[in-house]
């Protein structure tokens, strides 16, 4: 990374991104990859989204996309039957507000940008049946406030959920992540709070967590990888430190195996910047 340019906007850094033969997958990795519909189309489809689905099912209404990028999960929102109002305070007809509103047009979906930062959200008390931050919290320069916020927009018994958002097991971890991050050094903003930030943030706003899922435990966070990717890693390292790939594998081809394999995995992940996904309600 130490050969890499950094940039003023977020939009210069992804246009230099997609111009690096090596940052193809990368790029595709993050939904960067134009045509804009082909990428909401492939998140849509993706394993985390499919999970994802299932929380929503049976809910219907307005949904707010926190920190919606390009408005990736806006259109699968949206897709659902939810009317949306995307929060993005970039403007970039990229990665921004501009794009999302392009994509509303050419979709003629009721997703609506805003241009505005979480910690002041532009919406009335009980606003949205769902709030969603897809790799949100994180980013927040008051992590607290945020939640606050988010909790006074839900509805009574809505729905807020908040995926892959990177956790540190000690403050002193962060600078090994920030240096670790493939994207970091192009434009920064990138960040990470302990497993109990997050907690503690989300129960002072008066959210009931419903579950937390921890690295490994769910598509949501290890997509765009697959099961058989990690089941491969897995028999990958095994085969490397002890030998004998061919009994790593037959032994972890069983779904309960494996699955147990990465829930026992998880558990011990110490990895700076691992992500983890939170699930929750506002009460009645």
């Amino acid at each position: 990374m130490s050969g890499e340019p950094s940039f003023i906007t977020w939009e210069a850094a992804v246009r230099w991104l997609r111009k690096q033969p090596d940052k193809v997958e990368l790029v595709r990795a993050a939904y960067y990859d134009d045509p804009l519909l082909a990428a909401c189309e492939r998140y849509r489809s993706s394993e985390e989204w499919e999970t994802i689905r299932a929380w929503l099912r049976g809910r219907i209404g307005s949904a707010l996309d926190v920190g919606a990028g390009r408005g990736i999960a806006s259109y699968a929102l949206a897709k659902e039957g939810f009317a949306v109002s995307a929060l993005e305070p970039d403007p970039s007809s990229l990665v921004g507000a501009g794009a999302i509103r392009s994509l509303a047009h050419d979709t003629e979906l009721p997703i609506h940008a805003v241009e505005e930062f979480s910690e002041r959200l532009p919406f009335a008390d009980d606003s949205f049946d769902i709030v969603f931050a897809r790799a949100v919290l994180h980013h927040t320069t008051d992590l607290k406030a945020a939640c606050r916020e988010f909790y006074r927009v839900q509805k009574p018994g809505g729905l807020f959920i908040a995926v892959r958002e990177h956790v540190l097991s000690k403050p002193e971890d962060l600078p090994a992540f920030l240096d670790a991050h493939p994207l970091h050094k192009l434009y920064g903003g990138e960040h990470a709070f302990l497993l109990n930030d997050y907690q503690t943030a989300l129960d002072q706003a008066g959210f009931e967590t419903d579950a937390v899922l921890r690295p490994l435990e769910s598509p949501v966070n290890y997509s765009p990888n697959t099961k058989v990717d990690l089941r491969d890693e897995i028999v990958a390292r095994l085969s490397t430190a002890v030998g004998g790939s061919g009994i790593w594998e037959s032994l972890l081809t069983p779904t309960w195996v494996l699955n147990g394999a990465l829930r026992a995995i998880s558990a011990f992940d110490s990895r700076p910047g691992r992500l983890y996904s939170f699930v929750c309600h506002k009460p009645r």
